[in-house]
């Protein structure tokens, strides 16, 4: 009989059941997960497969480096701005582009609306109703929700039992309706949901002002970026100029009135976060203390190159410091540095790339992205119709990013852990007292890295991260203020614009801290056009496939050993992989159904 070896070490025989989610919904792009159950319905093997391919780093090749940021941009619609930034900042350190402190303050600003944005609809939008049962609520009682929205968030205005009882009213026309719209196909009767009726009814409520709120937040992104989603950038700066007599009627850009209108947003986020999110968060968690806290492993060995810097290219400034830690050893953390080529490398041994020699690792500036479609011998099924896929052959179309050889999660908790461990008092603080508050509603005595170590704990840090983002982007609009009130209203460096500028060949390196974890592009400029370009992306890092040593990426590694009530209702593992918020559209392509080419397109 045969065996599937896992990289834990277990041993599983493979008529172990094999339970198969695809494609995984609430998430962007395309995505396969296949787990082995035992038959103690018990997760003890995960394959977890990148279904499209990108070929943006293909699209880029020969062209003008200062038109990157659009095309890359267009990797994904939901982390919009992200790739752009990171682009832009690529081309810059390749060219000694040093841009205005204004440029960086507007960057800064429209990166962490991003930030909020994304966090905030991940959360309530793609990633509430693993834990949230909505039709639960209309067994609420308006009374005692109030009573609960009143001692988990005392200062939220929107609170009185005849507010949850017209939200519960829309919840009762809308199902009885039966357009259930992203309501429709839950495991609403299935056990593995913990909340009572009162919590759903104050979580959907929730849900809707969300609904309502993040079309504000990203107001930023038109004011300084043109529009959203996909705001413009520009190597060297911003492409908003600031001009405060300015009348904006008549197409001049930043006056007060707009940078007044901006700070009222960022007002809405910071209130947001402290009264709703945050306090959400550790709710919900206290409902589920049995169940995830200290499950689904997480934040063992973390990476991140370090994020939200006060002074731009000086990386000792980052409010949220970079490094590594491995092997869940808080008290040693490793430097990173993207441009050293022994520490990032991506593999393909299953991957459906080619590399000269699969058995090694390439830097992204020696990066090669060339398609090998190939299925292994024991895959079950067709080309276009895959039964079980072959985890011991190539098997996604992600490839397999690792630091000095090792696996490594990345995101907001692996940016939280870092900054816990280094010592980030704001960081700290925030831990300390969402645990405290945790603590005193479960009756539980959980530590941080117990806590953090956990599925709950990934989506509390995203939580965190959202209210840090808000409260620094408070500092980041006086920061602006004085320097206008000072007579300093650049924000653009152009002298670095014409190629005939640049060197004969140049490499540079910009990195952003996604939503979704540390993302890096690297660039290869000759002769005034890109000669390679390559994107390491956060869902590359946690939804890498297994690498020629065995090691498994993230979203493998915290599906194993997961208990799941009902293998037909995969809640568990939706759970676990929501939590990350994986974002596949990093992964696009466009083919038939046959694996035919649908169009070739030249241009220029």
């Amino acid at each position: 009989m045969a065996i599937i070896q896992t990289p834990n070490g277990f041993s599983l025989d493979d008529s172990g059941r094999r339970v198969v989610v695809d494609p995984v919904t609430r998430i962007e792009g395309h995505m396969r997960c296949e787990v082995n159950i035992d038959k103690n319905n018990v997760i003890r093997n995960a394959v977890s497969t990148g279904t499209m391919w990108r070929g943006l780093e293909v699209i880029l090749k020969g062209r003008d480096p200062r038109d990157a940021w659009a095309f890359v941009e267009r990797i994904c619609g939901v982390c919009t701005g992200c790739h752009a930034l990171t682009s832009v900042r690529a081309v810059e350190d390749a060219l000694g582009i040093k841009i205005p402190p204004n440029a960086h303050l507007i960057r800064e600003m429209m990166a962490k609306t991003l930030q909020v944005h994304d966090h905030v609809v991940h959360f309530y939008h793609l990633h509430a109703l693993d834990w949230v049962n909505p039709v639960n609520a209309l067994k609420a009682d308006p009374k005692a929700t109030s009573r609960l929205q009143e001692m988990v968030s005392p200062h939220h205005p929107m609170s009185s039992p005849g507010y949850f009882r017209d939200v519960q009213t829309r919840i009762k026309r809308f199902v009885e309706s039966g357009q259930l719209g992203p309501f429709k196909n839950g495991y609403w009767d299935n056990p593995a949901y913990k909340l009572p009726p009162e919590a759903d009814l104050m979580a959907v409520a929730h849900y809707l002002e969300a609904l309502d709120l993040q079309k504000e937040f990203v107001k930023l992104h038109t004011i300084f970026g043109g529009k959203n989603p996909h705001p413009n950038y520009l190597v060297g700066g911003v492409p908003c100029a600031i001009n405060m007599d300015g009348d904006m009627a008549a197409g001049a850009p930043l006056n007060m009135e707009r940078l007044n209108f901006v700070l009222a947003r960022i007002q809405e986020m910071v209130d947001f976060n402290k009264n709703v999110y945050v306090p959400d968060v550790i709710a919900i968690a206290s409902f589920y203390k049995d169940q995830l806290w200290g499950g689904g492993i997480g934040a063992v060995s973390v990476m991140d190159y370090g994020a939200y810097p006060k002074v731009n290219y000086d990386k000792s400034t980052d409010q949220l410091p970079g490094g590594v830690i491995l092997n869940g050893n808080w008290e040693e953390v490793f430097p990173v540095d993207p441009r050293d080529p022994e520490q990032v490398q991506e593999f393909v041994a299953h991957s459906w790339y080619s590399y000269p020699d699969e058995a090694q690792g390439l830097h992204p500036w020696d990066g090669i992205t060339e398609p090998n479609y190939k299925l292994g011998p024991n895959t079950k099924g067709t080309n276009t119709n895959i039964e079980q896929l072959d985890e011991s052959a190539k098997y996604s179309w992600i490839k397999s990013p690792r630091w000095r050889g090792h696996a490594v999660e990345v995101g907001p908790l692996s940016r939280y852990v870092l900054a816990y461990a280094q010592g980030v008092e704001y960081v700290q603080e925030q831990v300390n007292r969402s645990l405290a508050a945790f603590n005193a509603l479960a009756g539980t005595s959980l530590d941080a890295k117990t806590a953090l170590n956990s599925t709950i704990g990934r989506t509390l840090a995203r939580a965190l991260e959202s209210e840090y983002c808000a409260d620094m982007m408070v500092d980041d609009w006086n920061a602006l203020i004085a320097n206008i009130k000072n007579g300093d209203t650049a924000t653009a460096n152009m002298e670095k614009w014409d190629p005939s500028t640049w060197p004969k060949e140049a490499k540079g390196v910009g990195t952003v801290a996604a939503p979704r974890g540390a993302l890096g592009h690297w660039i290869h400029i000759k002769d005034g056009k890109i000669e390679n370009y390559q994107c390491v992306v956060p869902t590359t890092w946690n939804g890498s496939p297994r690498d020629p040593a065995g090691n498994i990426g993230a979203f493998e590694a915290s599906l194993m050993n997961i208990p799941v009530e009902r293998p037909e209702e995969p809640v568990e593992i939706l759970r676990t992989l929501h939590s990350f918020d994986p974002c596949l559209a990093c992964s696009t392509h466009v083919m038939s159904e046959e694996g035919e080419e649908l169009a070739n397109v030249k241009v220029r």
